[in-house]
């Protein structure tokens, strides 16, 4: 019987959509090994005779594998070092506060020995107490008989043109409680010392106006501050606080909220303190 003519445009078997020519495989022919996926490395199952490796959970027995467990019994000292890493910081009682840096050597007092002090100490012998440099700065210490005349020899013949301060220290321990110091320079030297000279309570100091004028104003200062007098000053009296005000503010006994509450109370009209 003659083969069945197709009509044109129909599809043969072998054009039909994949979905309907998919074969359904064959168990009988495939290998089921074929057929099965690939089996990773780590789900191999265990090989009985390898090694056992440690692991965090269960560390390996020391008859597995001694030299694991040796490792892993070692304490944390015996392991090496990484490099970089951290030290762990002291906690409680171990803990130390880091040691105080060491203080500076103080400045030492040196003699001061030139022409000049030579030329002082003929004049005036013992009367030159002292004569030092402290930090590069010269200072001699003389007796208060002899203040005056120290310091019209330092103008007269060594040129100490220049009276730069005077002011004076405090020390209310000593016998001597005051300090009064002249703070000399000269031009032609260019050099600058001071003079210094010990007092007691109420005991006067020679004015040096006469040498140099102004220590007018100086002298009144230190007189204000520290009650300190001067002996032949043209117009000793206060400069920086009020005429009538008691006390003197730059004596180490003079209370820092210290006032003259009844001077406040008197030229202000008010309580002191408001």
């Amino acid at each position: 019987m003659p083969d069945e003519i197709q009509p044109i445009g129909a599809s043969s078997p072998a054009e039909k959509p994949a979905e309907e020519n998919k074969a359904v495989p064959s168990t009988a022919s495939t290998s089921p090994a074929a057929e099965l996926p690939a089996t990773p490395a780590e789900a191999k199952p265990p090989n009985p005779e390898a090694p056992k490796q440690p692991t965090a959970d269960k560390p390996v027995a020391a008859a597995e594998n001694p030299a694991a467990a040796a490792k892993l019994k070692a304490p944390a000292a015996a392991q090496p070092a990484v490099a970089g890493a951290a030290k762990p910081a002291a906690t409680g009682a171990a803990a130390k506060p880091p040691a105080a840096p060491p203080k500076p050597p103080a400045p030492k007092t040196d003699p001061w020995e030139s022409p000049l002090i030579e030329k002082l100490r003929q004049a005036y012998g013992s009367g030159l107490r002292e004569a030092s440099t402290y930090m590069r700065q010269n200072y001699m210490v003389v007796d208060k008989s002899i203040a005056s005349d120290v310091l019209r020899h330092l103008r007269d013949q060594e040129q100490f043109d220049y009276c730069v301060d005077v002011t004076a220290v405090h020390y209310p321990k000593r016998d001597e409680q005051f300090e009064v110091i002249w703070i000399l320079y000269s031009f032609a030297r260019n050099q600058r010392i001071r003079v210094k000279t010990q007092i007691k309570e109420g005991e006067p100091v020679p004015s040096a106006v006469s040498l140099w004028p102004t220590a007018n104003w100086l002298e009144r200062e230190v007189f204000d501050m520290f009650g300190i007098l001067f002996t032949g000053h043209p117009d000793l009296r206060r400069i920086l606080m009020p005429d009538g005000w008691k006390g003197h503010p730059l004596r180490k006994d003079y209370g820092l909220m210290q006032q003259d509450e009844q001077w406040v109370k008197t030229n202000l009209g008010i309580e002191s303190g408001q």
